[in-house]
Formats: C-alpha cells, structure tokens, sequence
C-alpha cells in the first residue's frame, strides 16, 4: 500500500510539475500577446494624415471647386490655408526626428531633421498641393465643357454643377492620391536620401 501512495504521489508530483510548466508557457504567450496589443495601441496617429486634419490639404480643391463662382481672393485664401497645413505638417514631423536624434551629434541630428523636413514638404507638397489641385481643377473644366456640349442648360447651373461633381470628387481622391504619391516617392526621391534612416 505504502508503494502505491509513493507511486500515486510521484505521479501527482510529475503531473503537477507539468501543469506548471504549460501554465508558464500559456502565461508567457500571453503576455507577448498582450505586448503586441500594446504596442499596436501605442502606435502614433499621425495627425496631419490620419485624423480629419488631413482635409486642410485640401483646403485649395474647396477653391478650385468654386472658381467658377467665387472671386479668386477666396481661392487664393483656400490655398494659403493649404500651405500653412503643410508646414505646419514638415515643423511637426521635424520637430519629432529633432526629438528622436536629441542623443545623435549636432550634424548627425541636423542632417536627420533636414531629411525629414525635404520628404515631407515634397510629400505633401505633391499630395495635397499639386496633384488634387490639377486633378479637380481639370475635372471642374471638364464638366463644365461637357455639359456645355451636351445640355442645354444654363451657364449658371454648369458652373454649380462642375462645382458639385469637383467637390463631391475629394472623398474618393484624398487616399488614392497620398497611396500614389507615396509610391512614387519611394521609387524616386527617396532613393537619392535615407528617409527612413531619419525616422528610424
């Protein structure tokens, strides 16, 4: 009787041991689990183009939607308000490498900052300055020109029409345009500098 107790105890004794083990291994997923959930919380928004904020960029196809119809002041104005958000968007990203390289020596931190400064001026200068400009202003002239070929309707309700179609044109342009303008970064500018050395 005595051995089985043994017995009994040294299985249970076994048992035990692996029940901690696994009870290790579960616990030790989850906290990496739990890490990954973390960092991925952590994560930064980028303000100037994951919030709202992002449409200021496009302050000036607001403008050029209304060309036909307002005095050009006002579409001059849309595009001041467009380039002070891609200013502000190249002082906020500079600032944050100036921060992350704050340990780096001063020319290493300088030339860090200068990178990410020349990127994102080209990035948004590109992305919400020059393409959605061209591309609503060419899509209100042509609207405009086609509905003159093809209606007979007047002046006045072309010009409101091209203005709505320019206007309803922004959703759908915003995302297309930055995914394009980032690729085409990323196969040409980028490659004459290390930008992701200088966020990295």
């Amino acid at each position: 009787m005595e051995k089985v107790k043994d017995e009994i105890k040294k299985d249970i004794g076994v048992i035990q041991h692996e029940v901690k083990k696994d009870i290790g291994v579960i616990r030790d997923e989850v906290k990496k689990e739990v890490e990954v959930i973390r960092d991925d919380v952590k994560k930064e928004i980028d303000f100037y183009r994951d919030t709202p904020a992002r449409l200021l960029g496009y302050a000036n196809e607001v403008g050029e939607s209304f060309r036909a119809l307002v005095h050009v002041n006002f579409v001059r104005f849309t595009y001041v308000v467009s380039c002070a958000y891609v200013v502000a968007d190249t002082a906020d990203k500079s600032n944050k490498c100036a921060k992350k390289w704050a340990w780096a020596t001063p020319e290493e931190r300088r030339n860090k900052v200068a990178i990410t400064a020349v990127d994102t001026l080209l990035w948004q200068g590109f992305a919400s300055v020059i393409v959605p400009g061209f591309t609503i202003n060419r899509l209100c002239f042509f609207t405009r020109k086609l509905l003159e070929k093809t209606t007979k309707l007047p002046s006045p309700a072309r010009k409101w029409t091209a203005t709505f179609v320019g206007l309803a044109a922004i959703p759908f342009i915003v995302k297309p345009i930055d995914a394009a303008v980032e690729l085409g970064m990323d196969n040409s500018f980028r490659k004459l500098y290390d930008v992701h050395g200088a966020h990295s």
